[in-house]
């Protein structure tokens, strides 16, 4: 929803959108749950683990249930889309700090916990310098893939645990070599289609 409000001298107004809707509360509940999975650094086990993966699961399913509600009421807000990433990188990056911080991961998984945390970073601050300058970049398809891989991988890491003879930790290591793959392309995505918006070619001589 938006109201016009009018803020210069000039008779010029800018939309003015309600913050406190449904979508973004749910947003706001993702990154307030975030600091549950600091609970795997003080208790493991199988329950701990299986409370803390199922957890860290169904707080990111919240992701399609905000972006729901916001297509369906007419409740997108330019905070919402700002937002919205920014809840999950914060959720995954997170995850990943837990895992190799207790650890879980192996030197390669470390390796490629730098390699999502680096781009998450980039990519957070191209978005702020994109919205500096009146640009908003909502999430992309392809981040959609990322972040679903990395849930997935993530989510089968924080199990740790095998079930029914099948190890959650061999399948979520598998999973986050895809999701680092598709990340790291996602992120290079998003830096030619921020050069080309400006009118730069998209690689220096």
């Amino acid at each position: 929803m938006q109201t016009s409000v009018e803020t210069t001298g000039l008779g010029s107004s800018v939309p003015i959108e309600k913050f406190w809707n449904a979508p973004n509360f749910i947003t706001l509940f993702r990154i307030a749950a975030t600091p549950l999975l600091l609970l795997n650094l003080f208790w493991q086990g199988r329950f701990w683990s299986t409370l803390v993966g199922l957890g860290f699961l169904a707080v990111s399913l919240t992701d399609l249930l905000d972006g729901y509600l916001a297509r369906r009421t007419g409740e997108e807000t330019r905070v919402g889309k700002l937002l919205d990433p920014i809840a999950d990188k914060i959720l995954v990056m997170a995850a990943l700090i837990v895992l190799v911080a207790i650890p879980r991961v192996n030197e390669w998984g470390v390796i490629m916990a730098i390699a999502i945390l680096g781009r998450e970073i980039a990519v957070t601050g191209l978005r702020a310098m994109a919205s500096a300058e009146g640009v908003v970049m909502p999430a992309a398809s392809m981040g959609k893939w990322k972040t679903g891989f990395q849930i997935a991988a993530l989510t089968g890491l924080l199990l740790h645990y095998p079930v029914l003879g099948i190890s959650l930790h061999d399948v979520g290591m598998i999973l986050l070599v895809i999701a680092t793959v598709i990340t790291l392309w996602s992120g290079y995505d998003y830096f030619t289609g921020y050069l080309s918006r400006r009118g730069a070619p998209s690689a220096s001589p």
